[in-house]
């Protein structure tokens, strides 16, 4: 197959590195073609920290998807996450010269990118600009404005920033990996579009991404995103802690947590231990399973309390701003015994813990549905997505010529032309990526 006909995400974990290949089957679900993973060493909360070793991690997992798909990888779509990306809200309006003409694309793009002419931090970057209502001269709650009449057009904008050296290197890192990089997509943004269902989106719902190093949250209300946040700690201070408690190695303590591990000490007899090997001919160590428990517990409660708290901000306690869904709980942290009633016990919300098969095919691998990769199997998404798009844009390319010689102003034609006009965001990407080539 040439590389036009499937697509790879590839989910760039503090524990695990995963490339995904796959395409679109004719009844618009995904069909996993291949899925490679590996080790993930050089990433540190979300952020890479050492260069080499995550090309080596990426190479890995490439090949080992190659390997198993049979294909060859040319483009990624990455995911970016870690402590420095922040959200802001913001909202901006243009002035149209001439009112008597509806409003279109072209308009929308002019005000998406007065938002990334924004003055951010030294050292920020914007990485998505996603508009959530418009006004048209004052009429608020506008969901789609084009073909409407107006001369003032605002919005409100849910930016997402991040640190312009964290996504260098990422760039760094595919490029020297011999890949292309496809796009740059929020990581609780493509682990949304795997496990949510739209009317959960509509009816507000709070989606936590619970992975190695850190834990992201992104909530939809109205099908709209409203709010986004990477907290820093995940599965991987879980585990320190049991290290530091129990006075294990680190393999022993990730295997004891994952085999026995429940957030919920009231679970576990006094008498259930558990003997541990102890190093090169010592005392093999006798850990009681209630002190496990006790440990991840206590760092569960915390890691839950701070998400908590982002909802908080977000307005959660707002009768209009309810999110009647409640929580959905996703990635490899989300397969802690009694997790999902330690949440609802903590917040009072309904949940459930979210699987990627929403839009996987029928027959895709029982593997692949499982809570560990929401993100790679929702960058593989955005990476259909993306291809069908340039694909489009490649086929429209003579008859966009036409138009613009002969000067037809039907509006068939135009419309045709305006549909495939780049977004904003892959403006955005191709900035993005001149930049890296720059930079080397």
């Amino acid at each position: 197959m040439e590389q036009s006909n499937y697509s790879v995400g590839l989910d760039i974990g503090t524990t695990k590195i995963v490339a995904i290949i796959g395409k679109e089957n004719e009844y618009g679900k995904i069909e996993v073609l291949g899925i490679g993973r590996s080790k993930s060493l050089g990433v540190h909360r979300g952020v890479v920290n050492n260069i080499t070793q995550t090309i080596k991690s990426i190479q890995q997992a490439i090949e080992e998807a190659e390997t198993n798909s049979g294909l060859k990888i040319g483009s990624v779509v990455v995911g970016i996450a870690g402590q420095h990306i922040r959200s802001l809200q913001h909202s901006d309006y243009i002035t149209r010269a001439n009112s008597e003409e509806v409003i279109d694309e072209d308009d929308l793009d002019k005000l998406c990118n007065q938002v990334y002419k924004l003055v951010m931090l030294p050292g920020e970057e914007i990485i998505h600009v996603l508009p959530q209502e418009y006004k048209v001269d004052g009429q608020a709650e506008i969901k789609q404005p084009i073909g409407m009449y107006g001369g003032r057009l605002e919005a409100n904008f849910h930016v997402v920033v991040g640190q312009v050296s964290s996504i260098k290197n990422i760039g760094r890192c595919i490029k020297s990996a011999g890949l292309d990089l496809g796009n740059i997509t929020l990581e609780p943004l493509a682990s949304s579009d795997a496990v949510l269902s739209q009317e959960e989106k509509e009816a507000g719902v709070a989606l936590i991404d619970i992975g190695g190093g850190t834990t992201d949250l992104a909530i939809f209300k109205d099908g709209i995103i409203r709010h986004t946040s990477v907290i820093p700690f995940g599965g991987n201070v879980i585990t320190e802690d049991i290290k530091e408690g129990c006075s294990i190695i680190e393999k022993q303590a990730e295997l004891l947590k994952i085999k026995f591990g429940s957030a919920w000490p009231g679970e576990n007899k006094d008498n259930e231990i558990v003997s541990i090997p102890g190093l090169r001919g010592r005392e093999p160590k006798e850990i009681t399973l209630k002190n496990l428990s006790k440990i991840i517990h206590a760092r569960v409660v915390e890691i839950v309390e701070q998400v908590y708290v982002e909802i908080k901000n977000y307005g959660h306690e707002d009768q209009k701003k309810k999110l009647i869904a409640g929580i959905v709980l996703t990635g490899g942290g989300s397969q802690l015994k009694h997790l999902k009633q330690l949440v609802e016990y903590i917040t009072g919300m309904d949940t459930r813990i979210g699987y990627p098969n929403e839009h996987l095919a029928g027959d895709s691998d029982e593997e692949v549905a499982s809570p560990l990769y929401a993100t790679a199997v929702g960058l593989l998404m955005n990476a259909v997505e993306n291809d069908a798009k340039n694909k489009a844009l490649h086929e429209e390319q003579p008859m966009e010529e036409e138009v613009v010689f002969e000067g037809q102003a039907d509006t068939a034609t135009r419309n045709t032309v305006k549909k495939e006009r780049k977004s904003v965001f892959d403006k955005w990407s191709e900035k993005l990526k001149d930049f890296l080539d720059n930079a080397e």
